[in-house]
């Protein structure tokens, strides 16, 4: 699993949790979890400036 905080300053932020099968974004008790291809489709669009 990777982690990624989206935070550099403090361990209270929202943090990006990667594994081999889908994606969570947020923070306990408040997440969104993603399937892989939900999440490629996702950095798709925002890379292709569509969000």
């Amino acid at each position: 699993m990777k982690i990624v905080s989206l935070c550099s300053s403090c361990r209270s932020c929202p943090v990006v949790k990667i594994t081999d099968t889908r994606v969570e974004i947020g923070e306990k008790g408040n997440a969104c979890v993603l399937t892989k291809e939900q999440w490629e489709t996702l950095k798709d669009k925002i890379l292709n400036k569509e969000l």
